[in-house]
């Protein structure tokens, strides 16, 4: 029970602080708790792909093969189907209506998929409670800094829309490509990248929190009837 509380502590936190920040028209619960299914959905679907490209692993070698299991095994892959899942969600919703939204949609479903993902890799972990603490403090909240990520540019496309093939497409290129970075450094086992690893996690909350605050600003001037 103890390995279970571990693995879900995380993603509840993420989840209530994200639903905190959402200061104007609070979104559906019923919409959030699908936007979490549909990350827990994900699953499968990635699961099933990543598969069949690691069969092509060894056609790779040395950075290479780590460079194809970060950016196109795990990183094309989960933040692919992540974005699916959230433009199915929300694109064509009414409740999709202020710049904020698409960040709380898509960390949502970046925690449902964060959630199964915790889950296994806690229990079929030898030391799952090392696992458990670890992934607290790393993957869980990587995921939700992809999902802010995404979320932030299918706003920009949802309301400013002469641009938005461009924003549609970096939705899904910025997070790819932070969370190949991510799963590169870590997959090379390079002392020099490793070095590198916490100042790419400061750059990384330094820009998820001004991409958050962008939009949260612009809905309070929204709201105060400043724009």
């Amino acid at each position: 029970m103890h390995l279970i509380l571990l693995a879900i502590a995380p993603v509840i936190i993420i989840l209530f602080y994200i639903y905190w920040r959402d200061k104007y028209e609070k979104e559906p619960f019923y919409l959030l708790a699908r936007g979490l299914l549909f990350g827990v959905i994900s699953v499968l679907p990635v699961t099933l792909v990543e598969g069949v490209l690691m069969m092509f692993g060894p056609l790779f070698t040395g950075y290479w093969n780590t460079f194809y299991q970060a950016f196109v095994v795990a990183g094309a892959t989960e933040e692919g189907f992540k974005f699916l899942a959230s433009f199915i969600l929300v694109w064509h919703s009414r409740e999709f209506n202020q710049r904020f939204d698409g960040i709380v949609y898509a960390v949502f479903v970046s925690m449902g998929f964060a959630l199964v993902e915790n889950l296994l890799y806690v229990f079929s972990s030898p030391d799952g409670l090392s696992v458990g603490l670890t992934r607290a403090l790393t993957a869980v909240p990587a995921h939700a800094m992809f999902g802010v990520l995404m979320g932030f540019h299918l706003s920009l496309a949802k309301f400013y829309p002469q641009a938005r093939r461009l924003f549609l497409g970096y939705a899904f290129l910025i997070p790819f490509t932070f969370h190949g970075l991510y799963d590169f450094i870590l997959m090379s086992g390079n002392q020099i990248l490793l070095a590198l690893f916490v100042p790419f996690i400061i750059y990384m909350v330094f820009r998820v929190h001004r991409r958050m605050k962008l939009l949260s600003d612009a809905d309070n001037l929204i709201h105060n009837g400043q724009e």
